[in-house]
């Protein structure tokens, strides 16, 4: 490391993720400035992020350049972010570990390790073999269900946002085993604007998401082949259906469980308690007060509250977190602190 500090590259800090990204890295204490890649040649695109985003104006420029190992090597890099499309991260992780960088992907190219939940992405690799290979490698960068593996890891995929507001509220519970599965999971989840991307959409147009609200892709939303692979479900046993909120950002899962014996909110506070002593970024609520968003607005936590009925044995669940922080970007820079051993709160905090 060149004056004691890591180098990193981000490919795609152009979308909102990567601006975020890009603000965590610039206050980062044991990083040197990242550098700025794109695909394409420099003269067809902005040439520095300042032009993309004004509000990184007027301390010293952000130039773009465009991706290429040789240069990547001589200016020292030796970890990369990806907040690119799902395929083009597919196509680049191989490239980017063959140069010897380490990466942290925030893209879906590699969370998944059962092919019929990859099958949604409809991948199409040059070489299976390999990409099988690194399948096997990838660690899911949750930090709080796999903080070890994620130290030793050369490639960490980053989990999607619902996903992550979902697993964090559910998995201390299966765990200890309270969850009657037979009875099914239901999470109704909801969604800023912002967790669609940048690229605006007929459904993400301002005149289709003001003075509204609305269900999409009910049983078949991409992230829940993530939350039953983490939380070892089958996948008929919960019930996903995302909606669209008309907010920048933000999300609230609200997370429907039968439990297989009456339990008192004591013991279920307690669980959620004991499982994450230590982890920096979950903080639990005490019943009956309940996470919202506004709560987790751009900050790294993800807050989790439950309500138990009288009869102790139905459970709601409630989970918020900023999807591009906790979910995306920040959880991104998690990871980068556990893989080089560094406080939880550097460039957080």
């Amino acid at each position: 490391m060149k004056s004691g500090k890591l180098q990193t590259a981000i490919v795609g800090a152009t979308g909102y993720v990567g601006l975020e990204l890009t603000r965590i890295l610039l206050r980062h204490p044991h990083l040197a400035p990242p550098l700025f890649l794109q695909r394409s040649a420099v003269g067809e695109a902005p040439r520095d992020l300042a032009e993309v985003f004004p509000v990184l104006s007027g301390n010293g420029g952000h130039p773009l350049q465009a991706l290429s190992w040789p240069a990547l090597k001589r200016q020292g890099v030796e970890l990369l972010f990806l907040a690119t499309p799902h395929e083009v991260s597919r196509t680049l992780v191989p490239e980017a570990l063959a140069e010897g960088l380490r990466v942290i992907d925030l893209s879906a190219a590699w969370r998944l390790q059962r092919s019929e939940h990859r099958a949604v992405y409809q991948f199409q690799d040059e070489d299976s073999v390999s990409a099988a290979e690194l399948t096997e490698q990838a660690v899911y960068g949750l930090p709080e269900l796999h903080s070890q593996r994620i130290r030793e890891a050369r490639l960490v995929a980053n989990p999607g946002c619902y996903a992550t507001s979902v697993i964090l509220a559910l998995a201390p519970l299966i765990e200890a085993g309270f969850v009657d599965k037979e009875r099914g999971i239901i999470s109704d989840s909801k969604s800023g604007v912002s967790g669609a991307g940048k690229e605006p959409t007929a459904r993400t147009h301002f005149v289709s998401v003001a003075d509204n609200f609305s269900a999409y892709a009910v049983f078949n939303h991409r992230h829940v082949g993530e939350m039953v692979e983490q939380l070892k479900l089958d996948a008929s046993v919960l019930t996903f259906t995302p909606h669209l909120l008309p907010i920048p950002r933000g999300i609230l899962s609200t997370i429907y469980v039968y439990l297989n014996r009456p339990v008192q909110a004591k013991d279920l506070e307690a669980t959620l308690r004991s499982f994450y002593g230590g982890c920096r970024w979950v903080r639990i609520y005490s019943t009956p007060k309940l996470p919202q968003i506004q709560s987790s607005l751009h900050t790294n936590y993800c807050d989790i509250g439950f309500c138990l009925a009288e009869d102790g044995r139905r459970l709601v669940l409630v989970s918020c977190l900023d999807n591009l922080l906790k979910g995306a970007a920040g959880q991104a820079a998690e990871n980068l602190n556990l893989m080089y051993g560094w406080s939880k709160e550097a460039g957080l905090a």
